[in-house]
C-alpha cells in the first residue's frame, strides 16, 4: 500500500460486493460534492474505484458469499485486514464507513473501534433475516447506522443502536414504470435474465435462466431476451458462458449495460435471482419469477438460520408471495418457463402483479438517501 500523508480529512469506505459498491459509490460522490475538502479511500469494486480519491483493494472481485467463503479466503482476508489495520495507523482516517458485508466489515469496525475512530453502517446486515446477535455487536461499534428497510429500526433500537431510517437508495436510481395499458405484442415477448452480480451466482443461474427463455421461445419465436450484465464480467465472458449453454445463445441473447434502466423497464418479464434485481424489477413494475440456486452445505446451514417465510426482497417486504420463489431444487428451467407462461398468457394477471410490485414503492422513503446519509456523517464530523 503506497504511504499517504496524514490527514483529518480522510474518510474510510468499504463495500464488498457489486450491490453494495454501487450504494457506496454514490454515496462517496455525495459526501465529496458536499465538502470537496474531503479524500475519500476505499474497498471495495469499479464504481468506488471510480469516485474514490485513493482506492486501496478490489474487494468486491473477490466474490465471497455463503457461509464457506471465510474459509476459502482466510488468507486473503487476513491479508486484508493487515492492511486495512496499517492504514488506520498510519493514517487515522476522520471515519469510517461500512457498507453492507458483515463478515468481513465488523472485523474493520472492531479495528477502528479499538482506535477510537467513529465508524458508521450503511446499508445493515440483514440481521432480520439470520443471525440476530449481529445486531448488538454492530450497536457497540458505531455511531450510527443508516437503515434503508423501514421495519429494521425496531430491531436495532432494541439492540441499543442509535439508528435511523433514511430510504432505500434505489429510490434516487430506478424510474417508475410507465403509466399506460400493457402493449399487445402478440408474442414477442421481451424476457429479462438477472443471474446475480457473483460469479458463482451467475455459475448456478444461467443455464437455468438461458434454457427457460428458450422453451418460451419455442412457443412464442419472436421472443428476445436481454440479459443485464454488472461491470465485473466482460462481454466476451458472458459471450462464452452463453456460448457453452446453447450455441446460438450468444448470438441471440442481448448483452445490455446501462444505467438508467432504459431497457430494463421494457421487459414483459424477468428471470432473476434473489437479491436486489427483485427490487429493482418491482419497482419498474416488472413481472418475475425468483430462483436461487447455492451450494448443498450453503443450503442446508442457510434453512436452520434464515427466519423468514420469502427470499425476495419484494415479498417480504409485501409479507405476501406476490411473486413466485424456485429454490435449490424447484429452479429448472420447466418451472421457470410454467410461471412464465402463466403470467404472460394472462394480461389481467400482468396488470395486477405490476400494480402490486409498484406499491413497494411507497415504503421504501423519499429520495434524495445519499445526500441524506453524507449530511448526517459531515455534519456529525464537524462537531
Amino acid at each position: 500500500m503506497a504511504r499517504i500523508v496524514p490527514t483529518t480529512k480522510n474518510i474510510l469506505v468499504i463495500a464488498g460486493d457489486p450491490s453494495g459498491d454501487l450504494h457506496a459509490s454514490n454515496l462517496i460522490t455525495a459526501l465529496k460534492k458536499k465538502d470537496p475538502g474531503f479524500s475519500i479511500s476505499s474497498l471495495g469494486g469499479v464504481r468506488m474505484q471510480e469516485v474514490s480519491s485513493h482506492f486501496i483493494y478490489n474487494l468486491a472481485n473477490v466474490g465471497a458469499m455463503g457461509f464457506a467463503a471465510p474459509i476459502r479466503h482466510f488468507v486473503l482476508w487476513v491479508k486484508l485486514i493487515g492492511l486495512v489495520r496499517r492504514y488506520l495507523e498510519e493514517r487515522r482516517p476522520a471515519c469510517v464507513i461500512a457498507v453492507d458485508f458483515y463478515g468481513f466489515n465488523h472485523q474493520i469496525l472492531g479495528l477502528a473501534h479499538h482506535r477510537k475512530i467513529p465508524a458508521f453502517y450503511y446499508i445493515s446486515p440483514q440481521v432480520w433475516a439470520s443471525r440476530p446477535g449481529r445486531a448488538k455487536r454492530i450497536a457497540k461499534l458505531v455511531k450510527e447506522i443508516f437503515l434503508i428497510f423501514p421495519f429494521e429500526k425496531e430491531i436495532y433500537e432494541k439492540a441499543g443502536a442509535k439508528c435511523e431510517f433514511v430510504g432505500h437508495p434505489l429510490i434516487d436510481l430506478v424510474p417508475p414504470p410507465t403509466a399506460g395499458p400493457a402493449e399487445n405484442k402478440k408474442g414477442a415477448w421481451r424476457i429479462g435474465i438477472l443471474p446475480g452480480s457473483r460469479l458463482q451466482e451467475i455459475t448456478k443461474h444461467l443455464t437455468v435462466f438461458v434454457e427457460a427463455f428458450y422453451k418460451i421461445k419455442s412457443v412464442y419465436p419472436d421472443s428476445r431476451a436481454y440479459l443485464f450484465a454488472v461491470p465485473e464480467f466482460s462481454d466476451e465472458t458472458l459471450k462464452s458462458m452463453l456460448a457453452g449453454i446453447n450455441p446460438q445463445s450468444a448470438g441471440e441473447i442481448e448483452i445490455v449495460r446501462e444505467l438508467d434502466y432504459k431497457i430494463r423497464s421494457t421487459m414483459d418479464f424477468s428471470f432473476a435471482s434473489s437479491g436486489t434485481a427483485t427490487l429493482e424489477n418491482a419497482l419498474m413494475g416488472v413481472p418475475m419469477v425468483v430462483a436461487y440456486k447455492m451450494p448443498a452445505l450453503t443450503y442446508q446451514v442457510a434453512k436452520r438460520l434464515i427466519k423468514i417465510p420469502y427470499i425476495s426482497l419484494v415479498n417480504i417486504l409485501l409479507k405476501n408471495a406476490v411473486v413466485k420463489e424456485l429454490v435449490q431444487k424447484k429452479a429448472v428451467p420447466d418451472r421457470l418457463a410454467q410461471e412464465a407462461f402463466a403470467v404472460l398468457n394472462n394480461p389481467a394477471r400482468v396488470e395486477k402483479e405490476k400494480q402490486t410490485l409498484t406499491s413497494v414503492r411507497g415504503m421504501l422513503g423519499s429520495p434524495g438517501v445519499a445526500a441524506r446519509v453524507a449530511e448526517r456523517i459531515l455534519n456529525y464530523l464537524k462537531q
